[in-house]
């Protein structure tokens, strides 16, 4: 986390202020903003491998007070508008597309008003597969699942307990009772106190028309600005099926253990 502040050049509102961030993610908070603010993303990986990495910002639902664009050898693309107040809509480009320039915007006021956005780098391959916006919902196909089971940052066996809509932001809440747990990579699902079962909730697009059901699915997927985003989800029986014939045929890419 990186929180700067306007008030420490309060009297030079032209001054333009460098962070450099070295983190694969995290956030910056840039209170009362004057002047502007260069943010140069230099993570720890080889120079060679920038080429790949994609980056992506969220801005906090209540950031104010300056545009934030995208700059490459002087030239200035705006990303976002001050006071645009999209819902979770997330900026992606290619790290080597340029840097990010943050210019506050004239205040009559600026005791209240706080710039701030979270950031991404990952690769570019998972940044499509988050952002793909080519058939979001279709159904993955078998050499599509069994990869994602080696890839995604979870897995687990699970039943759909609810679903919850959320139309401003045009997404979906799945609400998952685990069965079993292969892999995650942040606490999303944890066990409930009051019923000793694993649960968690795993977003995805509200188009994609997500219903309860009966039955077991292999839930995977990323994680995304802290949020687990749906990949690949078969029904389990489905999965058993597809796993057991490329296991048979020793064509799948990794084993998960037993079901």
């Amino acid at each position: 986390l990186s929180s700067p502040s306007g008030l420490t050049h309060e009297s030079h509102k032209k001054d333009v202020e460098q962070v450099y961030l070295r983190c694969s993610e995290g956030s910056i908070e840039w209170m009362y903003p004057t002047g502007a603010l260069i943010v140069n993303l230099r993570p720890n990986t080889s120079p060679a491998s920038y080429k790949h990495l994609t980056v992506c910002i969220k801005p906090f639902k209540d950031s104010a007070g300056a545009n934030i664009y995208l700059e490459k050898t002087g030239e200035l693309k705006l990303l976002v508008r001050d006071g645009d107040r999209s819902p979770s809509k997330v900026y992606c480009f290619g790290y080597d597309q340029g840097g990010l320039f943050i210019e506050a915007t004239p205040q009559q006021d600026i005791s209240r008003k706080i710039t701030g956005f979270q950031y991404e780098l990952m690769n570019k391959g998972v940044a499509s597969d988050l952002h793909t916006v080519s058939a979001p919902c279709r159904p993955c196909s078998d050499t599509e699942v069994l990869l994602a089971v080696c890839t995604s940052d979870f897995v687990i066996r699970g039943s759909i307990q609810d679903v919850t809509n959320e139309a401003e932001e045009q997404e979906s809440i799945i609400h998952v009772g685990v069965n079993k747990l292969y892999r995650q990579k942040s606490k999303v699902f944890q066990l409930t106190g009051e019923s000793g079962n694993w649960r968690g909730q795993i977003k995805t697009l509200l188009k994609c028309g997500v219903k309860p059901g009966d039955g077991d699915f292999l839930f995977t997927g990323r994680m995304h600005f802290g949020e687990a985003r749906l990949g690949c989800a078969p029904r389990f029986k489905d999965f058993q099926r597809m796993y057991k014939e490329a296991k048979d045929k020793g064509l799948n890419p990794c084993e998960i253990g037993p079901n």
